[in-house]
Parts: C-alpha cells; structure tokens; sequence
C-alpha cells in the first residue's frame, strides 16, 4: 500500500482539475491510503452554495462527501491559504484539518507519490 497525495491548488470552475483530483482520490483510496491537500486556490472548492450552473458547469462539488465514504480521513487544507483568501473564518463544506505550510510540507515529504491539479 502506497502513500498518495492527491493536491488540489486550482480553482473550482473553468477547468476540469478539480473533478480529475476527485476521480483520482476516490479510485485509488481502495488499494493505498490516500490524503486529499487543498492549497492556494484549490481552498474554494471547499465553500458552501456555489451554483456552477450559472456559468454552464456541472456540479461536483458535493461529491467531495463521498471522500469520507471511500475512507478518505486526512483531508487537509493549508492554513495560509485560507488567510490570504480572507477564508480562515469561512465555515467549509467537508470535515477537514486545517494547517500550517510547515506540517502541510512535512505531510507531502512523506508520500510515495503526489498529483497535483
């Protein structure tokens, strides 16, 4: 079993980034532990009532609930990137911990492997 990180650092909407690190997360989370990073623009996948359908795209982000059902627990979202968004007080649609650059780095240093979207 390996050690995957799947990072997440693009916006939501306007490209297909985030639903391939979905996809990815859930279909490897059965045969490696897998940890889900939000980072840098990735946190506004994170935020409650957006309407993609406004702007003609199709709504996955409720779907980053069934990374608790796949057993997908370490779900992180760095701290930083939450405050220079002005989020860090923003309730967020997934259980997660939030934390510091430093951990966040430590936490990639020991994956066997890394995607980033």
């Amino acid at each position: 079993m390996k050690k995957v990180a799947v990072i997440i650092a693009t916006p939501p909407h306007g490209n297909a980034k985030g639903r391939e690190a979905l996809d990815i997360a859930l279909s490897l989370s059965g045969i490696n532990h897998v940890s889900v990073f939000f980072m840098a623009d990735g946190v506004f996948h994170l935020l409650l009532n957006q309407y993609p359908e406004q702007i003609l795209m199709r709504d996955y982000i409720a779907t980053f609930n069934m990374l608790e059902l796949y057993d997908i627990e370490d779900v992180y979202v760095c701290e930083s990137s939450l405050s220079a968004r002005s989020l860090s007080q923003v309730k967020l649609n997934i259980a997660n911990k939030v934390i510091a650059t430093q951990t966040l780095n430590q936490l990639l240093a020991k994956q066997d492997v890394i995607f980033r979207f």
